[in-house]
């Protein structure tokens, strides 16, 4: 699956892959490969991701269009 809310939230706020990894505490290539879908997100990830947008993690992982 690949993750494209993600990106797009992400260039919503104009930052780069590396600038997000920093706040998660993560490499950018491990967030490259959540963007990609070449990993699943896990749940701790998709909780801080959620939080730090302040959206759902249904919206993130497209099962509604609500913020």
């Amino acid at each position: 699956m690949k993750y494209k809310r993600i990106r797009d939230l992400r260039e919503d706020c104009d930052l780069t892959q590396t600038e997000l990894g920093k706040k998660l505490n993560l490499p950018q290539r491990t967030y490259a490969y959540y963007e990609s879908g070449e990993r699943t997100i896990p749940p701790e990830i998709l909780i801080a991701l959620a939080d730090f947008y302040n959206t759902s993690i249904d919206y993130i992982l497209e099962r509604t269009d609500k913020r």
